[in-house]
């Protein structure tokens, strides 16, 4: 059986900051957390100072699931994209304090991807029950990444190695991993969005998103974008302007994108309307579903990480160097989980596997900016 908490909804009612809880019942502020994300189910002698100083009784503040028996548990999940709660969709889960938080599974070519559980219905807005695979007890004690770096999944399986902890990336554009995280729906959020008063690298848009949060925010990589064409560049692509070449087919990326947002930067800068580009309203869901289409002869062109070049051996030309950084809640840092994230970005191991097999300049990985 597993036990359900309630613990983060009545002390956010009573408007009870967690370390402030933690101090009254003499624990720490990372147990608070634990006990609230399901990961650590607290002895009698807590439960009753928990329910003591929140006023409740222990039944109020906890209570025993339903057995996790596969193919038997349906729970209600928050799905991170609303086009993508139909019925029989694999998903992924994580939680996140009282809420589970549902990702689809990457679809690739040859292998099914794992997956935690099904969609089973709508139930309102952006959430959906979901019937679960296997059990649940585990899945609270994982980390969610958002974001659109090809090589956070290098980052990922550094941090899972030897841990004990597991890491579930999600793929998104900058803008909307950092809505993600606005809302309370993911750990983690990666950026390569560029202020374009400043041009400084995220800080400036972490800081209108959310200004009043307390977020600390850390350096993955630089690297540079550019165009991503076919092996020998056949059409010449070097700048915004061989883009209106007739025969040359983009493939483009989504609203709220990095590699949109320097696109667009260019046109306007050569004095090109996007009308007169083939392919500008075609739109790839990341970087490597672009050079895929790049790779697959379905695009001439797209806009890119080097990292997705390599991964199917393809030209880059480079256009705009950027940094890409992730933004974490300060109240997360101590989960074990983004310990490790914080102690691969300090490897050595992970520092050559991204400059080896994404190219990237890893000169300040690691370095907290804020």
């Amino acid at each position: 059986m597993s036990v359900e908490s309630r613990l983060s909804s009545i002390r956010q009612s009573r408007g009870i900051a967690a370390a402030d809880l933690a101090r009254r019942v003499g624990v720490s502020r990372q147990t608070i957390y634990a006990i609230e994300s399901g990961s650590y189910v607290p002895n009698t002698t807590v439960a009753l100072r928990l329910a003591r100083e929140l006023e409740v009784s222990v039944e109020d503040l906890f209570s025993l699931g339903e057995a996790d028996a596969p193919g038997e548990t349906t729970l209600r999940a928050t799905v991170l994209s609303s086009s993508e709660r139909e019925a029989s969709r694999p998903v992924r889960l994580v939680r996140l304090k009282d809420r589970w938080v549902a990702s689809s599974v990457e679809r690739v070519p040859y292998y099914l991807p794992d997956a935690d559980g099904i969609i089973t219905r709508s139930v309102k807005s952006s959430d959906a029950a979901v019937r679960l695979i296997g059990a649940a007890g585990s899945l609270g004690k994982r980390l969610s990444i958002a974001g659109c770096d090809p090589a956070i999944g290098l980052l990922a399986r550094m941090a899972e190695r030897g841990t004990g902890v597991e890491i579930v990336t999600v793929p998104a554009s900058s803008r909307r991993a950092l809505e993600w995280l606005k809302r309370g729906l993911v750990h983690i959020a990666g950026s390569h969005l560029e202020d374009p008063r400043t041009g400084e690298f995220n800080l400036p848009v972490v800081r209108r998103l959310m200004p009043r949060e307390d977020l600390a925010v850390v350096t993955f990589a630089r690297w540079e974008e550019g165009f991503v064409v076919a092996r020998g560049n056949p059409l010449g692509i070097r700048q915004a302007g061989d883009l209106v070449q007739s025969r040359v087919r983009l493939i483009n990326r989504e609203t709220g994108s990095g590699s949109r947002a320097l696109l667009d930067s260019l046109l306007k800068k050569a004095g090109i309307s996007p009308r007169k580009v083939r392919g500008y309203d075609r739109m790839a869901s990341g970087h490597l579903d672009a050079a895929l289409a790049v790779a697959s002869g379905a695009a001439d062109c797209c806009v890119a990480t080097p990292s997705a070049a390599r991964a199917f051996g393809l030209r880059f030309v480079p256009l705009h160097a950027e940094r890409f950084d992730f933004a974490i809640r300060r109240e997360f840092l101590d989960l074990p989980a983004v310990r490790s994230i914080l102690d691969a970005l300090q490897s050595a191991a992970l520092r050559r596997r991204l400059e080896a097999l994404a190219g990237y300049d890893t000169s300040e990985t690691g370095r907290l900016l804020a």
